[in-house]
């Protein structure tokens, strides 16, 4: 097995990009009212709200990244094709950041589909969060969701989901992504 070695210079290059791609965004959560940036970002404040570890505090602020490497995801929704945003984000991210970062962000549309099987929590969803849970598989069965359960990161997946879900005001008060690059930059790997 040969073991890859990133420059210094690589990783803060990726913290660059990603404050970049944070910064140029302003294209809305698909079928939101806030943009993908302050979706995650609000995702990250209330994980810092309910004073979780730096890791998950990173997860949820980068729980929707692969969203900035898909080429148009509310196109995939229109034409109702799941995009894999989790896996693409995660698969790029993994590269860059621990895995208490990015075994959550892998996992988080697994969370819904397996929060969904509870009505009230299905019922809290927003219609745009019902429309990707169709796209995305539908609610876990049984069998689904018993393997889900056995998962090492299942409770800061089911976390991150529950914040997730919850971050989509238009009328609260929005830190930066640049309050966030001291927190990046030290779960670099």
């Amino acid at each position: 097995m040969q073991l890859k070695v990133i420059s210094l210079d690589s990783l803060m290059q990726v913290i660059d990009k990603i404050i970049l791609n944070f910064t140029n965004n302003k294209s809305l959560y698909i079928g939101e009212k806030v943009t993908m940036s302050e979706h995650m970002i609000q995702t990250a404040m209330l994980a810092e709200k309910a004073k979780c570890k730096d890791e998950l505090i990173c997860s949820c602020l980068l729980h929707d990244y692969g969203h900035f490497i898909l080429e148009n995801p509310n196109e995939l929704v229109k034409l109702k094709v799941d995009g894999h945003h989790e896996n693409i984000g995660y698969e790029y991210l993994k590269v860059f950041f621990n895995k208490e970062v990015v075994q959550p962000i892998k996992y988080h549309v697994t969370a819904k589909r397996y929060l969904a099987r509870n009505k009230e929590y299905f019922d809290l969803l927003s219609e745009a969060s019902k429309t990707s849970l169709k796209l995305q598989g539908g609610v876990l069965n049984d069998e689904e969701s018993n393997k889900f359960e056995a998962q090492e990161y299942f409770k800061s997946s089911i976390l991150l989901r529950k914040f997730d879900e919850a971050a989509k005001k238009t009328d609260i008060k929005m830190k930066s992504i640049h309050d966030y690059q001291k927190l990046l930059t030290s779960k670099l790997i």
